[in-house]
């Protein structure tokens, strides 16, 4: 990140982050193409009726996830090993802590947040057993995006990549398994979603674990340090709530989108989850811009920053119109997949 040239370093940072975005959300996307081939459309209305208001609640914790990155970012840029050693051992209990408090409002008030979206009766049952499973594991998503983005801040893209594609072939066995064997409907494909979540945590935590440089991680020495603590809020408060601003209007076409019923429902959700894997991999530039940006800033290369801008914004540009036309070509034959 701090020497030689820069495209071809970008290029290769960002294709890792975003296959790994793109596997991440693939744990929803066979969640609905299971229940849509085997349970129905009020399956598949069940699940994405839970997709906005969990979007709305994990993402603002994730934001800190970011707050995480740039900072052990900036530490090894600046060669600032102690910071990046209280940083790392910051980051995991804000993760664990974070979650917690997601398992606690999600188990409360999951079915809540359903009636006051106008989640239809037919659908509201299974929403609500989904919803609540999902949180069960939270915990899980929280350990593994924070570990990952601290890797990513480190260089390294390609574990948390190896990670994920475990992780989600494990998720399509379960799903399959826990659906056609068990008849589990959507309470089995969100429990396969979170056991695969818990072995990506625990992937990643075993990687950071193994390290040889700053970032190594030692669970008994866990502990939130103030000022590490702080620096995370600092940046990551602002990320969070930039992305759950931008999960609020998703909360509002959702409730929109219920008043028309489960079929109408079913329709969004497969179409949402199409722009999702657009979206996704346009975020995984956003990445990448953090984590150079932050090494180089730390390191006072000033003079690449502008340039990594720059770049950034050419590859996110290209991005966006190739997988954004690609959605709108292949639209009718993306969505024959969900049902």
């Amino acid at each position: 990140m701090l020497e030689g040239p820069l495209f071809p370093n970008i290029i290769r940072f960002t294709i890792p982050i975003i296959l790994t975005s793109v596997l991440q959300l693939l744990f929803n996307a066979a969640d609905l193409v299971v229940v849509g081939q085997f349970c129905g459309s009020v399956s598949v209305a069940a699940v994405g009726a839970t997709g906005s208001i969990t979007g709305l609640l994990v993402n603002f914790f994730i934001g800190l996830s970011v707050g995480a990155g740039v900072a052990v970012a900036h530490g090894l840029g600046g060669r600032e090993n102690q910071v990046v050693h209280r940083t790392v051992h910051t980051a995991l209990p804000t993760a664990i802590l974070s979650g917690a408090i997601l398992t606690v409002v999600g188990l409360t008030y999951s079915e809540t947040f359903l009636i006051m979206m106008g989640t239809p009766d037919t659908v509201l049952p299974l929403s609500t057993v989904y919803m609540r499973i999902i949180f069960c594991g939270v915990i899980f998503n929280m350990v593994y995006n924070f570990c990952a983005s601290i890797l990513r801040a480190a260089g390294d893209t390609k574990s948390p990549l190896v990670f994920l594609l475990f992780a989600g072939i494990l998720n399509v066995i379960l799903n399959l398994v826990f659906v056609i064997q068990f008849q589990m409907n959507v309470a089995g494909v969100a429990l396969a979603t979170i056991i695969s979540q818990a072995v990506s945590a625990v992937l990643v935590v075993i990687a950071l674990m193994r390290r040889t440089d700053a970032c190594k991680l030692y669970l008994n020495k866990l502990r939130f340090y103030k000022p590490q603590l702080a620096k995370i809020l600092r940046i990551g408060l602002p990320a969070g709530i930039q992305s759950a601003l931008f999960a609020i209007s998703n909360v509002l076409i959702q409730s929109s989108v219920n008043s028309f019923g489960s079929i109408a429902m079913a329709g969004n959700t497969s179409s949402a989850n199409i722009e999702g894997f657009v979206y996704t991999a346009m975020n995984a530039v956003y990445q990448t811009s953090l984590s150079f940006t932050s090494q180089n800033l730390g390191g006072e290369k000033f003079s690449r920053i502008d340039k990594i801008k720059n770049i950034c914004l050419g590859v996110v540009t290209v991005v966006g119109l190739v997988l954004g036309w690609g959605a709108v070509l292949g639209g009718h034959q993306l969505l024959g997949i969900y049902s």
